[in-house]
């Protein structure tokens, strides 16, 4: 009975979960990130909710098939995008024990446990350690700051080695809309909130703001160091500025 009992265990085992993918496509003048899911489904399908645009495809499905799928229903997309961000509204964010907080474009759940208000990042776990009085919102924010200081450290030194130009000073500012600014005495300052945004459109203001050091201007000379460093920069322009009505509030 136990080598029976043994070869019919994994019978009985539960099945993984689908694999998931992040990926991004341009849908007219739009770049949209979405969440592809593969599992044991015989056809495509799509759902949109208050986590974006997430898709349901067949395992053997090519990515030339979705992203077909998805321009052929790029309207409907793009709508149901704009009514799930509540039609240029601000999100609100509460933070609390399980609390989804969009960080590099993914989401990051907030746990929170008693401490001496600290901070710390586990994967996709944002770990506040709290006394009883703290203030939850500022030690989330705290958090925020110091992961946005590091993405963007990295990122601006990437795109200035490519600039041929040594790696200036960089600051954060606390700016809802003003993504960037640039300064040939201060060096970049870049808005801390952008850590809630997918990493190209990162790069995007990076870049931008680094092209100014070559010209302090938005001249067709401006634009062609951009272009240069960063050739979809007319959909990351387009897309940041929903980005700026949509952003979370903490």
């Amino acid at each position: 009975m136990l080598r029976l009992f043994q070869l019919e265990l994994p019978l009985f085992r539960r099945a993984p979960p689908p694999a998931e993918e992040h990926r991004h496509i341009q849908l007219g003048s739009r770049i949209v990130d979405y969440k592809l899911l593969r599992s044991r489904r015989r056809t495509l399908g799509m759902t949109i909710d208050q986590r974006g645009l997430r898709v349901g495809a067949p395992p053997r499905t090519s990515l030339r098939e979705v992203e077909h799928f998805l321009h052929h229903n790029a309207e409907w997309v793009l709508k149901k995008l704009d009514e799930w961000h509540g039609h240029g509204k601000s999100r609100h964010l509460a933070i609390r024990e399980g609390a989804l907080v969009p960080v590099l474009g993914e989401e990051c759940v907030v746990r929170v446990e008693q401490g001496a208000n600290r901070v710390r990042w586990v994967g996709h776990t944002l770990i506040l350690q709290a006394r009883p009085d703290a203030d939850l919102r500022q030690l989330a924010r705290r958090a925020l700051r110091s992961r946005a200081l590091e993405v963007f450290t990295e990122r601006t030194a990437h795109y200035a080695a490519k600039l041929h130009r040594p790696m200036p000073r960089l600051a954060l500012s606390n700016a809802q809309t003003r993504w960037g600014s640039c300064s040939e005495k201060t060096g970049i300052r870049l808005s801390w909130r952008l850590i809630h945004s997918p990493l190209w459109l990162i790069d995007y203001v990076v870049v931008h703001e680094l092209a100014h050091l070559v010209e302090m201007n938005h001249s067709k000379r401006f634009w062609a160091v951009v272009e240069r460093l960063y050739p979809e920069y007319r959909a990351a322009r387009d897309e940041l500025k929903r980005l700026a009505a949509t952003c979370p509030q903490i």
